[in-house]
Parts: structure tokens; C-alpha cells; sequence
């Protein structure tokens, strides 16, 4: 339940982002948009974010056509790592073997450029 409500909370903060930052604006813009998810390994929980500059859409599940996935082995491992969700905390997670990414890891890089100005 935990991490089903930090999915749908950080959709929230997104198109709160969105409407109130221009720096989350202009980087979006630049970007042109990034579709990606968070998921478990069996996706019993799993949410996407399509984000434009024309809105965000957020949803259940995990789509095929997503640019970009972080999916995780259990729901106490995605708790930890998006707690603090450090570039640090992700590659420790790798390495772990606790986070799979299924994508370009260019894609994170920008990810993770885009939510700074949370």
C-alpha cells in the first residue's frame, strides 16, 4: 500500500510541477516529453508517467511503448531506493541486483535531470 501511494503521490507532484515551475517547464520542453514507469518485477504495482509539455498522464500498470522502466524486486527494495531516490541509491540498487532498469540509461540520466526541479 505503501508504495501504491508514493507511485500516485509523485503523479501528483509532477503535474503540480508542471503548472507552478517554469525550470520543470523548460526542461520538459527541451525534452520533448519522456514516457517511463516504476514497476515491481511481477507488477503487481506498477504506475507510468507520460509526460509532454502539453500535460502529464499518469495510469496502473506499465505499457509496452514506454521509453523507460525502473522496476524493482520487491516493494520494501522500491520503498528504500525512491525514499531517497539518489543516483547514488539507484546504482547501489543495481549492483544489488534489487533495480533493473529496461532502457536507454541516457533516458535516467534525463529523468532524474527533469525531477531536480521537483
Amino acid at each position: 500500500m505503501k508504495l501504491r501511494l508514493m507511485l500516485w503521490v509523485l503523479g501528483v507532484m509532477l503535474k503540480r510541477a508542471l503548472k507552478r515551475k517554469a525550470a520543470f517547464r523548460e526542461r520538459l520542453a527541451e525534452l520533448r516529453g519522456l514516457d517511463w514507469g516504476i514497476g515491481t518485477e511481477d507488477l503487481r504495482i506498477a504506475r507510468y508517467y507520460r509526460m509532454s509539455p502539453r500535460g502529464i498522464e499518469t495510469g496502473a500498470g506499465l505499457p509496452v511503448d514506454l521509453d523507460l522502466e525502473l522496476r524493482f524486486d520487491d516493494v520494501d527494495s522500491a520503498v528504500r531506493v525512491l525514499r531517497k531516490p539518489t543516483q547514488k541509491a539507484f546504482l547501489d540498487g543495481m549492483m544489488a541486483g534489487h533495480v533493473r532498469l529496461v532502457g536507454d540509461a541516457k533516458d535516467l540520466e534525463r529523468l532524474q535531470g527533469l525531477l531536480k526541479h521537483l
